[in-house]
């Protein structure tokens, strides 16, 4: 059989299934990127949040511990004069802090980036680029 000369010596299926298979190893490429972004975003997170958990149990045991030995060091000095007032006053005082640290624990959570920013805008950014023209 003699080919003409404007034709190519494959057929026509051939090329389609070669452009399938790119494709579809393009798409599977892109999601293990996706899902590399994600984990690591994770990671992060959680190391993160180990890190935060961590320092602030040592930070509210020191300073529980300080302010327990610091308000029976006042109560003991005004034993004789005035203990009731200083200790309702301490009190007061714990209840204050208490509410202003829980306040400010709630501020921050509020403004923390979002976890998985990055891979969602990945995604977006995927998602208009696949969309066909209408």
């Amino acid at each position: 059989m003699i080919e003409s000369p404007g034709r190519s010596p494959e057929p026509p299926i051939s090329g389609f299934l070669d452009s399938v298979g790119r494709l579809v190893m393009t798409a599977v490429e892109m999601a293990h990127t996706r899902l590399e972004l994600a984990f690591l975003e994770l990671q992060e997170g959680l190391e993160s949040l180990v890190g935060l958990v961590l320092w602030s149990a040592i930070a509210v045991l020191a300073g529980g511990m300080g302010l327990l030995f610091g308000g029976l060091a006042l109560i003991f000095t005004f034993w004789d004069t005035h203990r009731i007032l200083v200790a309702v006053l301490l009190m007061v005082g714990f209840l204050l802090l208490a509410v202003i640290a829980a306040w400010a624990a709630l501020v921050k959570v509020q403004i923390q980036r979002n976890l998985f920013s990055a891979t969602t805008s990945e995604l977006a950014k995927d998602r208009s680029a696949l969309r066909l023209p209408s």
